[in-house]
């Protein structure tokens, strides 16, 4: 899988994907002392990027329901 079919699937970045591969193969995932990272922080970009995509669908509702509300009268 590439990281730009990884991070889409994750809801991250592709540079995200790849900083956390090189992460991983240097080792410093897991070292001691390092920051621990909580299911919910790693849910946060993915959420984020929902919400973005959200809102988008939302205005478009909005002007296509304007543009029938016009047609109509």
């Amino acid at each position: 899988m590439t990281p730009g079919a990884l991070g889409k699937e994750l809801g991250v970045s592709e540079q995200t994907v790849r900083d956390w591969v090189k992460a991983a193969a240097a080792g410093d995932l897991n070292k001691p002392g390092g920051k621990v990272v909580t299911p919910e922080q790693m849910e946060l970009p993915r959420l984020r990027t929902e919400v973005v995509r959200l809102k988008r669908e939302c205005e478009i509702l909005k002007k296509a329901t304007a543009y029938f509300a016009r047609e109509t009268l």
